[in-house]
């Protein structure tokens, strides 16, 4: 039996004017059940988790590095066309547009070739030539792996919001590159739909 932890939903991926950029994580299915998740990083550099629980807290800093982890309800709603999330300290919302030229090819691969491991490391070498800064294989902390199988992407079109108090602007690349983990988000603002895997680290059988 696998031992593979499957997140499956979308992550959103955006930068704006003021400096702020974000990765909101919007899943429908996971180890965790439903939650939503947002990654916040200032024009300082300074990284905050946004988690709704301890347990969603404690395992997604096991897998990327925060400065900051709040504890709150985190909030979303929507549908194909606009999405608001409220979380602690954080109002956001944006709106989306059709299919992006990455999304178009993603749309010709089969859904379960698209998801898997195997192939997530084999072309992994090639994404990184093809989208600055993201990886769709790699290290998720505690040696293990994590997979980024993505099958459709939108791109967002516009976001208001504020952080703190503090306006975050129009909506802008995600520039210099979120600096959570193994990879970024890439540049342009989109929705990515996707199965992201987690593969625990294999044990070395102990010899009697």
């Amino acid at each position: 039996m696998s031992s593979d932890l499957r997140f499956a939903g979308q992550i959103a991926g955006l930068g704006t004017t003021s400096g702020i950029r974000l990765v909101v994580g919007m899943w429908h299915d996971s180890p965790l059940g439903r939650f939503g998740d947002v990654m916040i990083q200032q024009p300082d550099g300074h990284r905050v988790l946004l988690a709704p629980s301890e347990a969603v807290a404690d395992f997604v800093r096991g897998t990327y590095t925060f400065d900051e982890v709040r504890i709150g309800p985190v909030n979303l709603t929507g549908d194909s066309t606009r999405r608001t999330i409220g979380a602690p300290g954080l109002e956001l919302t944006f709106t989306l547009g059709g299919r992006s030229p990455i999304g178009l090819l993603l749309a010709l691969l089969p859904q379960r070739l698209a998801v898997a491991p195997w192939w997530l490391t084999a072309i992994n070498p090639l994404a990184r030539i093809l989208l600055a800064g993201v990886r769709t294989a790699g290290s998720a902390g505690q040696d293990r792996r994590e997979f980024y199988g993505a099958y459709d992407v939108h791109a967002i079109t516009g976001a208001t919001g504020c952080w703190r108090g503090q306006d975050l602007g129009a909506l802008a690349p995600v520039k210099p590159a979120v600096t959570f983990g193994f990879g970024s988000t890439p540049s342009a603002p989109a929705v990515t739909s996707l199965v992201t895997t987690i593969r625990p680290a294999r044990r070395v059988r102990e010899t009697p």
